[in-house]
């Protein structure tokens, strides 16, 4: 109950910071009212559906220069966040707008543009271009001569001015095409008409004579078509600019003949307010943002007017949607009345879940302290075996090594008399320790190390049959020691005493603490790792789990020999990974029988590994849905089969692919797999029993073995193919691996 309670209270927390979020006005200056604006003002509203926190303010001047100034000036008094603002003439409506860039207010200007710098953002399409495309069109219709007259907008404004010198400029291009007259209009279809009744009028220009007219947008285009044609012009041809798709604009006229092209002057009301929004919320944004326009003719304006009719159906819905979720805001409104007078009662309601809260926390605490307190007693009577096991290890041991030496053999009784007394006193001590120590600890511990002392006598019994009953294989045929082991213990005497038990059988290397010893194996790769759990720098867990996640040292066994005896210790060593966990104090034939089996062990697994290896894959013979799991030998100890069978495919892979490459060798393998040449042979040569060298040629030879079985390619063309430089010498290892000639395989 406390925790719903609370997160209520942060949802309500989160609503009261959601209605403190900044509110921005947004001012939105049009120089006149027309189709094209409507268009742009409705995409507007769109794009402010999606900002919460943006207002929109609309006016319009009506081509009227003095009252867009002013409108402006009023949007400055308001302290209004923006300004968004399309002039009607470049010159006379400039100051106003420098103004309110002065008073700190972003200005966007959109459309049209301004005779000064002093703006935030400019967003519109490229008038300019569109005269020149629309330049273009008309001279390729005309094939390069004719009659052309354009008919200009609104005098000084700046769509105007660059649409006429766009297209001007295009026109130049053909010597054949004559501009007959550049009309003035004011952006209206009824100055369309009027100015091209009074250039018939003015003008010694038959209708007839005209074979091409551009308005600089479509309705004036209309306008002058309807005059031209009661006139007489009817074979002139007309086009404009904008291509509305409303009804009656200008994609309908180039769909219906009455013009013979248009180009899109597009709007993106909602671009315009997204770039709004950046320059508020301080978001990244670009000072020049021009629109992307495109040529409209009798091709493709049915489909532009599919597309606008299910943008008008989409944009429909949208209206609906915002319309239902300001119903659900205001729904909403009354909840939040309701969820407050409610308010009251949680209050009351998280009070009293508030004491009850402090109160399991203070019965929380006492009993994470009286833990601690156990942990901190473990962990001294932990330190204190430590430090008692491990003298009585270094006396103990020592001992039974010297009784075992021949001097003591032939001593004098007084001295074999004198020698069983510190043993017998040393076994006693030993015992008293293991008491003291176990009565320290609390009953489940006691059970604990109980069990484990059964198990412990249990390991030694079974240690020392093994022990009596098998041979410790110690050397290669060469008489060199064929074993390496690994000793880690920070102390100095432990590792001197583990020496003289180890350095007839193991070639040794030593490490005084985790982190010496983690850097020793990755170098050396020895068979077999002796180490304390206790150490400074890096313990003995820390270490073992390190090995055994590291690719280059995940074969190796881990003893684990330490003084830490609860069942507890034990369970953490074999979770670390340790093959093997044996407790100070220890007898030498324990430790030495327990490296032999975790020996023997791995060296059973070099024959399946070597196996797996050098095999041809026979996939009809393994198991459905489990195609590794024949191959894959069974897990021992800590030891991941799985682990090292991936290392060994992805050896047999490296060899498999450069197989025919006959200067494949051991270090360029070791590149690929990211090992150094002396880790990659101790890795494979521990696994497999073989150097890699030999597994490269193994490999080969068992792979042309399979292509003379199953191919009919000639000895030489296998023998190149496996990697061999020579055929000769490919028979010859062919002969003394399979004891049979290359071609006596084919016959």
């Amino acid at each position: 109950m406390l925790r719903n309670s609370l997160l209520f209270v942060v949802v309500l927390f989160f609503c009261a910071c959601n209605n403190n979020a900044k509110h921005y006005v947004i001012g939105v200056s049009q120089c006149s009212e027309d189709i094209w604006r409507d268009k742009l003002n409705d995409e507007l509203r769109m794009g402010a559906y999606s900002f919460d926190n943006a207002e929109l303010r609309f006016v319009s001047a009506g081509d009227n220069d003095q009252k867009q100034i002013d409108q402006i000036d009023q949007f400055i008094s308001d302290g209004i966040d923006l300004l968004i603002v399309s002039p009607n003439q470049v010159a006379t409506i400039t100051p106003a707008i420098d103004r309110a860039f002065d008073k700190g207010i972003p200005v966007i200007v959109f459309d049209r543009k301004t005779s000064s710098q002093k703006y935030t953002a400019y967003i519109g399409a490229d008038n300019k271009l569109m005269g020149q495309e629309m330049g273009d069109y008309v001279a390729r219709c005309l094939g390069g001569r004719g009659n052309v007259v354009e008919i200009m907008g609104l005098k000084g404004s700046s769509p105007a001015i660059e649409r006429h010198t766009g297209f001007v400029e295009a026109l130049s291009r053909y010597p054949g095409i004559r501009l007959l007259g550049s009309l003035q209009g004011d952006w209206t279809e009824q100055s369309g008409q009027k100015a091209m009744d009074d250039f018939l009028k003015q003008q010694s220009v038959k209708p007839s004579e005209i074979d091409f007219v551009f308005g600089q947008n479509d309705r004036m285009a209309v306008g002058a078509s309807k005059t031209l044609k009661q006139q007489g012009g009817q074979q002139a041809r007309f086009c404009g600019i904008d291509a509305l798709p409303t009804a009656g604009g200008g994609i309908e006229c180039v769909r219906d003949g009455i013009l013979e092209a248009s180009y899109i002057y597009p709007t993106h009301g909602d671009e315009v307010m997204q770039l709004a929004m950046n320059i508020l919320e301080g978001k990244p944004y670009e000072k020049e943002n021009p629109l992307k326009a495109a040529l409209v003719t009798k091709e493709n304006a049915r489909v532009l007017l599919m597309q606008h009719e299910e943008s008008e159906r989409q944009s429909g819905y949208l209206n609906k949607l915002h319309t239902q979720a300001n119903t659900y805001l205001k729904q909403l409104g009354y909840q939040r009345l309701l969820t407050l007078s409610a308010a009251g009662i949680v209050a009351l309601l998280l009070l009293m879940g508030l004491l009850t809260y402090l109160y399991m926390r203070q019965k929380t605490r006492i009993s994470r302290e009286r833990n601690q307190m156990a942990r901190q007693q473990l962990d001294f009577y932990t330190q204190a075996s430590h430090e008692l096991r491990t003298p009585l290890t270094l006396i103990e041991g020592p001992l039974a090594q010297l009784a075992a030496t021949s001097d003591m053999q032939n001593a004098s009784e007084k001295a074999t008399e004198m020698l069983d007394i510190v043993q017998r006193n040393t076994k006693q001590l030993a015992a008293v320790v293991n008491k003291i120590l176990d009565v320290q600890v609390d009953k489940d511990w006691k059970a604990d190390s109980g069990a484990h002392n059964g198990a412990a006598e249990g390991l030694e019994n079974s240690g020392a049959a093994i022990e009596s009953t098998e041979t410790q294989p110690t050397a290669d045929n060469n008489g060199q020691k064929a074993y390496s082991v690994l000793i880690v213990d920070d102390n100095d005497d432990i590792r001197v005493y583990l020496r003289t038990i180890l350095q007839d059988r193991y070639t040794l290397y030593e490490a005084a603490d985790g982190q010496q010893g983690l850097e020793t194996a990755r170098k050396e790769v020895p068979d077999l790792i002796v180490s304390d759990v206790m150490m400074p720098v890096m313990n003995g867990l820390e270490f073992c789990q390190r090995v055994k996640d590291d690719f280059v040292t995940s074969h190796i066994p881990v003893i684990l020999l330490t003084a830490r005896s609860l069942n507890q210790h034990q369970v953490e060593g074999y979770r670390s990974g340790a093959d093997a966990y044996i407790t100070k104090p220890f007898q030498p034939d324990l430790l030495l029988a327990r490296i032999d089996n975790l020996l023997r062990s791995r060296m059973m697994l070099k024959n399946l590994f070597a196996t797996v290896l050098v095999k041809p894959a026979e996939p009809a013979a393994e198991p459905a849905g489990n195609t590794q799991a024949a191959a894959v030998p069974a897990a021992t100890e800590s030891f991941n089969p799985q682990q090292e069978h991936e290392f060994i495919t992805r050896f047999r892979q490296q060899v498999e692919q450069n197989m025919s490459d006959s200067d494949l060798n051991v270090e360029a393998i070791g590149q690929e797999m990211g090992l150094s040449r002396v880790q990659l042979y101790r890795k494979v040569k521990a696994l497999t029993g073989m150097s890699p060298v030999e597994l490269i040629r193994k490999t080969r030879l068992a792979k042309a073995r399979e292509l003379l079985q199953t191919t009919d390619k000639t000895v030489s063309e296998i023998a190149y193919e496996v990697g061999f430089s020579a055929p000769s010498y490919f028979t010859k290892c062919f002969k003394d691996e399979y004891g049979v000639l290359p071609g006596d395989m084919k016959g």
